[in-house]
Formats: structure tokens, C-alpha cells, sequence
């Protein structure tokens, strides 16, 4: 009888020290995200020096294209274009000299994603820029576009594009206009799509031996296990089908192929780079810009990915107390959910150790 009490003892102990390791490893972890700077809410394309200051006269147009689709497949659940894929590449287009129309596969107010955790000021002054926003409600039908018109065009990603963007004969037509034109075709993300059932003249797919990147079958399952019954295809799937090589990089963080006119990139966090990749193929060297604290957060977590902790630690330190640059503790923070989902537990403790780290140096 006394042994069974000595058991319930145990037990009960030990259920109260988990609820007390779990409720101070929830505070510790809640201490770990910032508050959120109230400037960065309310800014205003005006007040941005890099499009208000040492502004580029106009050297063309670029044409963005985002989706129509609202739905995912035969589900409830809402999609549209990625919101931060247009608002970076729009803004560093504007910055550069070109003049940007935004089109679509049915033209008129197209569906958006909006994740204000990924948001930095340049979308939030997106969302409060008239004439960004006309453009998104009235958005050009992709039929009616003169291609001549145009520079250089750009895929915006967002999952609908997976519906509307492959099987658009529009798309495919001037897609094939702009690559035989030696023209510049840019895409991120699910934005590849659009590049995907386009043959050229010589009968030969547009992707055939060319060097690409899009969003990856390991990005797209780790957060949509049943993707493959929900989408048309898989996209990196997809793209090695029609003979591409694709150049996959690390989840979650930038990277983009440029192979001659055609510039791929791999997920949200590829846009500024793609956007500014899609500046020099035009021929001129991008606006200098100051770079985001979520940007200086991925270039720590590459470091911390291909040379390991005490790098990124080094990086940390130059970035805030030489250097003065701001760091993302949120982006940090989300890569160590990431790779507790992925069951990467020492992956998970490193990358908190990281935040803590930025946290510490920070004050």
C-alpha cells in the first residue's frame, strides 16, 4: 500500500516539474520575440530614402503578373498572390527607374496574402500607396498586354498560381515572346509556374537545360503534407520533368539562379535579390539600399547553416555592435520551429541560442 503511495508521489512530482519546465521554457521563449516597432506599421512610400531620395529618372517598364485565383484547389482555405513578393520587387523596380503595371490572368482586383509577421515597412507602405493599390484592384488582363510595352516581366508568387499561371495560353504566348526576344523573365517562389508548359518554336520546353529554382517539394510538404493531392504538381517536381536543372538551396532562404534572361527565385526570401538580379540583366547597377533586418537575419542563419554556430555568432556581433544593423529575432525564431518540426532537436536548441544571442547583444 505504502509503495503504491511512494509511485503516486512520483508521479505527480514529476508531472509538476513538466508543467514547470514547460511554462518557463514558454515565458523564456516569449521574452525572445521583440516588440513591434509602431513606425514600421505606419510608414509611408514618401518617408522611405530609398524611393524618396536620389530618385532615377524613367528607363522603361517592367510588367508584374500575380494570380487570380482566390481558393486552394476544391478547398475552403484562401490564397492568393504573396503580398511581400510584389511589394519588394514593386518598390525596387519604382527605385531603379521602371514604371511597374501589375496583370493578371482575369484582370481586376486580384486576391492577396497578407502575413503581417513577415511584414517590413516597404509592405506596409505597399498597402497605403494609392497608386500601388489601384493597380492591384484594376489589375491588367494578361491577354490584353503588348509585350513590347514591356522590359522585363516578373512572376509574383502566392499558391494560386499553381491553378491559373501553367495552363494560361496568354501567359505561355508572351513568356515565349519575351525569351526568344532575349527579353528579362523573372519569377519567385510559385511564380515558376507560369514558365512550366511553355515550348518554344523549336518545339524544345522553355525549361529544358536551363538552370532554375522555385518553391521546393521539401518547403511545399513540410507545411502542406497532402500537397500532391491538392495542387496540379509539385513545382520543383514539375520543372525537372520539363528538363531543367534545379538549383535547390536551403529551406527557407534566399537563393536564386540566373541562367542568361531568365531569373528564378526560390521563395519569398529570394525577392529583393531577384528583384535586383532582374536590374542588372537590364543593364544597370542597382540603387544602393539599406538592407532589412529580416535580410540580415537569413545571411546569419546561411552562416549558421554551412559553417556553424560560432560563425554566426561572429556575424552577429559584427552585424549589431560594429556595423549597427538590425537583426530579425522573429525570422530566427521561425527557423527553430522549422527545425523542431522537422524533428531537429539540436538544430532547434542552436538557432534559440542564436536569438538569445542577438537578444543579449542587442542591449
Amino acid at each position: 500500500m505504502f509503495k503504491k503511495y511512494r509511485i503516486l508521489k512520483w508521479i505527480i512530482v514529476f508531472i509538476a516539474a513538466s508543467i514547470v519546465l514547460i511554462v518557463s521554457f514558454g515565458l523564456w521563449f516569449k521574452s525572445l520575440i521583440p516588440h513591434s516597432d509602431p513606425k514600421v506599421k505606419t510608414a509611408l512610400v514618401e518617408n522611405l530614402p530609398y524611393l524618396s531620395e536620389n530618385k532615377i529618372p524613367l528607363r522603361g517598364k517592367i510588367l508584374a503578373v500575380v494570380t487570380s485565383t482566390g481558393f486552394i484547389g476544391n478547398t475552403e482555405e484562401s490564397t492568393g498572390y504573396e503580398l511581400t513578393e510584389l511589394s519588394r520587387a514593386y518598390y525596387t523596380f519604382k527605385a531603379n527607374g521602371f514604371e511597374v503595371d501589375i496583370a493578371s490572368p482575369k484582370g481586376g482586383k486580384s486576391p492577396v496574402v497578407i502575413d503581417e509577421e513577415d511584414m517590413v515597412a516597404y509592405d506596409y507602405a505597399f498597402l497605403k500607396d494609392e497608386a500601388a493599390q489601384y493597380k492591384t484592384n484594376n489589375t491588367l488582363k494578361i491577354a490584353n498586354i503588348v509585350p513590347e510595352d514591356y522590359q522585363a516581366i516578373y512572376f509574383v508568387g502566392g499558391k494560386g498560381a499553381m491553378f491559373d499561371f501553367p495552363n494560361n495560353k496568354a501567359i505561355q504566348t508572351i513568356v515565349k515572346n519575351f525569351d526568344q526576344a532575349n527579353k528579362v523573365i523573372g519569377a519567385v517562389c510559385h511564380g515558376p509556374s507560369a514558365l512550366v508548359n511553355v515550348t518554344l518554336d523549336n518545339g524544345q520546353p522553355l525549361l529544358k537545360d536551363r538552370r532554375v529554382s522555385g518553391f521546393t517539394n521539401k518547403e511545399e510538404l513540410l507545411l502542406i503534407p497532402d500537397a500532391k493531392t491538392i495542387f496540379p504538381f509539385l513545382l520543383q517536381d514539375k520543372m525537372v520533368a520539363q528538363g531543367a536543372y534545379f538549383n535547390e538551396g536551403a529551406m527557407y532562404l534566399e537563393n536564386i539562379s540566373h541562367d542568361k534572361n531568365l531569373i528564378t527565385g526560390q521563395n519569398p526570401w529570394s525577392t529583393w535579390s531577384l528583384a535586383e538580379s532582374i536590374i542588372q540583366q537590364l543593364g544597370y547597377t542597382p540603387k544602393h539600399r539599406k538592407l532589412t533586418d529580416e535580410e540580415n537575419a537569413v545571411k546569419v542563419l546561411i552562416t549558421y547553416k554551412t559553417e556553424g554556430k560560432k560563425k554566426a555568432k561572429k556575424m552577429i556581433e559584427k552585424m549589431l555592435v560594429t556595423e549597427k544593423k538590425p537583426i530579425s529575432r522573429i525570422l530566427l525564431l521561425k527557423h527553430s520551429i522549422i527545425a523542431a518540426m522537422q524533428g531537429k532537436i539540436g538544430d532547434t536548441s542552436g538557432l534559440l541560442g542564436l536569438v538569445s544571442f542577438v537578444k543579449k547583444s542587442e542591449s
